[in-house]
């Protein structure tokens, strides 16, 4: 009955988020209401090319593609207007097949031997077929300043003199109104009124189209005016106030077919059949003003309602079929967490797939060239690692957030008698470190209330001797079990370090402890944990590493707070499956375990972690007893913990490469330890693709400013991956800090501002670490910070800060370039503000790390 129990709750759960979303998909693409249309055009600008089709190319289309486009108009209208009479000259013919009357156009530009190859091509034409009934010598040829008025005159005058049907020219209303003298040598005044270039709203559009008419007609009363050209892109760049869209290309040729139904205008509708080739002339918007797409399907009716999006139903059903599967193994694998976390983890997978059904369709929605869809590919593949990043966020909250309790949860042991004790040695490893901080961690093991131990420390390359001198002096009157070693030069950083001390240890030792150097650890830190080892399949005994003397500093309280979601969230997470990040101080190893292992590697700057690692694949177990034994100091200054945490990610790099193959391959580990080693680091290849996508932005604006016709993407859907990102990096953490620790919203807030200023050092980290084999191991600065001039404090920052101002000057030029009011420049700026959060935070991180100490509260009298 529970296992019935079980798969059924799974399925409603499934079912339930399949319908949910595609109800949100018919409420957001619910059909609009719109004017009713005639189903008669009175003429259409036809471009016969098809979707693979260019001009620019020499890719013409054949007759037979020609005919069927014109017998598809035919069922609208008996009229069409052409633009070239050297292209495609088979098109007047065919339409004289089918009782099309045709305006012919020859098309002028800034060549005069091909302007007149044109001319001749379009007047011999005329002469030929009856049903041309006009002609129109060039095509917005003065606005494009390929043609001045005086060329274009002669040009009206040599075609008035021999042609047999009326002559003009075809321009937008504001160059026939500064031109008057243009209009003595024309029979007709053909005009474009296209409302969407002026940034006009759809909704006011036809009437504003149609006031330009009239003030034409009021200016010259004695001329015919054709319409050359009226419509309303479906997609394109928002200018203004003008958001080109299915529904409001609809909105506009409805309400501009049924005013002009039962008057005399005469008008052609721009356009017949969408044409991609026009992008790289004429700009995003330039092959989207067909009344049918390249593909020759109709893009909306001329009456009934109009859906957003045509293909919504296909999207809804592939993003709910997709995600069926996945939700419903999941509510079924995590049904022990609760209902909260098999829901929260339904909606987080349902709308990671629903953006890349989205994302995937785009070239169904858009004419892509080879550049666009190489750049698809490549969002594509950046939102799957996004997805990743943050479906292993959520499981991670939804199991501290639903769960309620940790299975794997151990407790300090009871001390044993004295002459049951193991022998533990303890390794103290440090270089370049201020005597009196080492001193203080070596008078805390003096202290130990434990019998069996030793204290080994070893000082390795640090030449100061003042630094060392006084640790060798202090340790010269401690007991025998207290042993110090100055190692002058050797190889290896610490993990070289603590390998000398393993050939030291005494050969009793069946433990050996790690602390670091500023450590100062409990009396009780061996006499509870190491009864833990009487278990022989324990080879690691970890502490949680936490900080003193914070409380009065908040860039300290900030790199504390940071630094314990990770023991008080990550380490159970991780804990609950054997998987355990070893991290080394306040860890204890078994002697024999890391000797059979080799040891500490050399090879790795994090070499803590390494050998946690390689103890998992020696199918030891790690156990991990939240409760803190001791503390040490916070990184002196945000450099410092910049410095630390590029390591550790560096590091984490070089680990994931090595052990990629027992990761992946045949190996003991288990399928959980598989997923928190190749997942517990996402989060910081997120950072890595988050500067990545920050340096594609910055580019992409350049590219778009320096070339507005050739670089243009829809932006909503670069948007969501950021968005998604660090709504989810930002939100989730603070949630789930008010859940598992004490702490004040304003450390919470700290915590926060420090994990998000350290993106960039930890996506270096990443890369470098991806690139490179061999790291430098550098300690933390745990010192007094040093205060200095401006540049001397923005120096550890001056990437982040030149990124910052790139980001800056990019939303800057670009709001200046498209429009305050540029619905599109809005969203990009958008997109580039809050790629700029991490930068911020860094410098507000580095100001802060310069503030002084507050003085602590006066104890009440």
């Amino acid at each position: 009955m529970k296992f019935i129990n079980t798969y059924s709750k799974a399925l409603i759960i499934a079912l339930v988020v399949a319908l949910l979303h595609f109800g949100i998909w018919e409420i957001i693409n619910r059909a609009l209401p719109l004017i009713d249309a005639p189903p008669i055009v009175n003429g259409f600008a036809y471009s016969g090319y098809q979707i693979d089709q260019s001009p620019q190319e020499q890719k013409y289309p054949s007759t037979s593609e020609i005919l069927k486009d014109l017998e598809l108009m035919k069922e609208y209208t008996n009229r069409i207007r052409i633009y070239g009479a050297l292209e495609n000259p088979e098109t007047t013919a065919l339409a004289a097949r089918l009782g099309l009357k045709v305006t012919a156009g020859a098309w002028l530009g800034p060549n005069a031997e091909d302007n007149k190859r044109e001319l001749d091509a379009l007047l011999a034409r005329a002469a030929v077929y009856p049903n041309i009934e006009r002609i129109i010598v060039g095509n917005e040829a003065i606005l494009r300043a390929d043609v001045n008025v005086e060329d274009m005159i002669s040009y009206l005058e040599e075609a008035r003199r021999t042609s047999p049907v009326p002559v003009s020219t075809a321009e937008p209303w504001h160059v026939w109104l500064r031109y008057p003298q243009l209009v003595k040598h024309v029979d007709f005044i053909t005009v474009h009124l296209l409302p969407y270039h002026e940034g006009l709203p759809a909704e006011k559009a036809v009437d504003y189209a149609l006031e330009r008419y009239h003030e034409l007609m009021d200016k010259y009363p004695r001329k015919k005016i054709v319409i050359g050209e009226v419509g309303w892109p479906s997609k394109g760049p928002t200018l203004d106030a003008s958001v080109a869209s299915n529904v409001n290309q609809a909105r506009f040729v409805r309400e501009f077919l049924a005013k002009t139904a039962h008057e005399n205008y005469d008008y052609y509708l721009m356009e017949a059949i969408d044409q991609p080739w026009k992008v790289k002339i004429e700009g995003w918007a330039g092959p989207y003003w067909g009344m049918f797409d390249a593909e020759r399907h109709e893009k909306y009716s001329l009456h009934g309602a109009v859906p957003r999006d045509l293909r919504w139903v296909s999207k809804a059903l592939w993003g709910s079929l997709l995600a069926f599967l996945p939700i419903f193994i999941i509510a079924v694998r995590f049904r022990s967490w609760g209902t909260g976390a098999q829901i929260s983890l339904a909606v987080l997978l349902q709308a990671c797939i629903t953006v890349l059904v989205v994302t995937w369709n785009l070239p169904g929605d858009y004419y892509y060239s080879l550049r666009d869809m190489i750049i698809l590919v490549a969002l594509i593949m950046a939102l799957l690692m996004t997805s990743a990043v943050l479906m292993s966020y959520a499981i991670e909250f939804s199991e501290v957030m639903f769960k309620g309790y940790w299975v794997r949860a151990y407790k300090p042991a009871t001390p044993v008698p004295t002459d049951k004790e193991a022998f533990v040695s303890i390794h103290l490893a440090c270089y370049n470190e201020p005597p009196e901080m080492v001193i203080a961690t070596i008078e805390s093991l003096v202290q130990l209330e434990y019998t069996n131990f030793e204290v080994l420390v070893i000082d390795n390359n640090t030449k100061d001797e003042s630094k060392w001198k006084p640790v060798e002096a202090y340790m010269a009157g401690l007991p025998d079990n207290f042993k110090f070693y100055h190692l002058p030069q050797w190889p290896g950083f610490k993990a070289g370090a603590l390998n000398f001390a393993l050939q030291e240890t005494d050969p009793r030792a069946e433990v050996i402890g790690v602390v670091d150097a500023d450590y100062v650890v409990t009396r009780d830190w061996l006499s509870v944990l190491i009864p833990h080892f009487s278990d022989q399949g324990v080879a690691v005994v970890q502490a949680p590493q936490a900080h003193r003397e914070f409380e009065n500093n908040f860039f300290r309280r900030m790199s504390n707070w940071e630094f314990e979601g990770f023991f008080r969230i990550g380490m159970h997470h991780r804990h609950e499956r054997n998987a355990l990040i070893q991290h080394g101080t306040m860890t204890l190893v078994r002697r024999k375990s890391l000797v059979d292992l080799g040891g500490w590697s050399e090879w790795c700057i994090c070499e803590d972690t390494e050998l946690g690692l390689r103890l998992l694949e020696g199918g030891y177990e790690l156990r991990y007893i939240d409760r803190v034994f001791g503390r040490g100091l916070t990184p002196a200054n945000f450099e410092a913990l910049k410095s630390q945490r590029f390591r550790w990610a560096f590091g984490a790099m070089q680990i994931l490469k090595h052990h990629m193959p027992k990761l992946m391959g045949k190996s003991t580990l288990s399928f959980g330890q598989r997923y928190h080693f190749l997942t517990g680091w996402l989060g910081w290849l997120g950072d890595a693709l988050q500067l990545i996508f920050t340096l594609s932005s910055i580019g992409w604006t350049l590219a778009m400013l320096t070339f507005p016709k050739s670089f243009s993407l829809p932006v909503s859907i670069m948007l969501t991956p950021v968005l998604c990102f660090l709504v989810v990096k930002g939100a989730l953490g603070p949630i789930l800090y008010r859940k598992t620790m004490k702490c004040k919203w304003a450390d919470i807030f700290g915590a926060s501002l420090a994990g998000l200023g350290l993106s960039h050092a930890i996506a270096r980290g990443i890369m470098m670490g991806l690139i490179q084999k061999r790291g430098v191991f550098k300690t933390t600065n745990k010192g007094k910070a040093a205060k200095g001039s401006i540049f001397r404090i923005l120096s550890p920052i001056r990437e982040e800060v030149l990124l910052l101002l790139a980001l800056i000057t990019a939303a800057g030029t670009m709001l200046y370039a498209r429009g305050f009011n540029n619905l599109d420049a809005q969203l990009w700026v958008t997109m580039l503000t809050l790629q700029s959060l991490p930068y911020w935070s860094t410098l507000a991180c580095q100001i802060i790390a310069q503030m002084p100490d507050s003085k602590p509260a006066t104890a009440a009298q």
